[in-house]
């Protein structure tokens, strides 16, 4: 099949096809797909950890990748998966004004409160 070319120089060597108008604008193509944070949860009664990230073209996909990922060897019973950019997190120079209004509430902390006799596991 032939080609179409640029036409020849008088040197006789091949000319190279000028760039398209556009191809120095094009913005980059993220060949990623979305990033989900996934939390398993091993036991019935206990918290869903941070297990991992992954990359998946929907949460269906994120939650099938998961449980090839993640629970591969029966460690999970539960599996949440969330995208990544859904996540908002506070920062290190959030510590004092963020975390200060907790300190003074004695009653959020674990020590304001008695275990009864006969509770396990606590």
């Amino acid at each position: 099949m032939a080609t179409a070319s640029a036409p020849l120089p008088e040197s006789g060597e091949m000319a190279s096809p000028s760039p398209s108008p556009t191809a120095d604008r094009r913005p980059p193509i993220d060949s990623q797909w979305p990033l989900w944070e996934v939390f398993t949860q091993e036991k019935q009664g206990t918290p869903h950890e941070h297990a991992g990230s992954l990359h998946a073209t929907d949460a269906e996909h994120a939650l099938q990748n998961a449980r090839d990922v993640y629970s591969r060897r029966g460690e999970a019973i539960s599996i949440w998966v969330v995208p990544a950019v859904s996540i908002i997190a506070s920062t290190p120079e959030d510590v004092g004004p963020f975390f200060d209004p907790a300190n003074d509430k004695a009653y959020r902390h674990p020590q304001f409160y008695r275990v009864p006799r006969g509770i396990r596991g606590v």
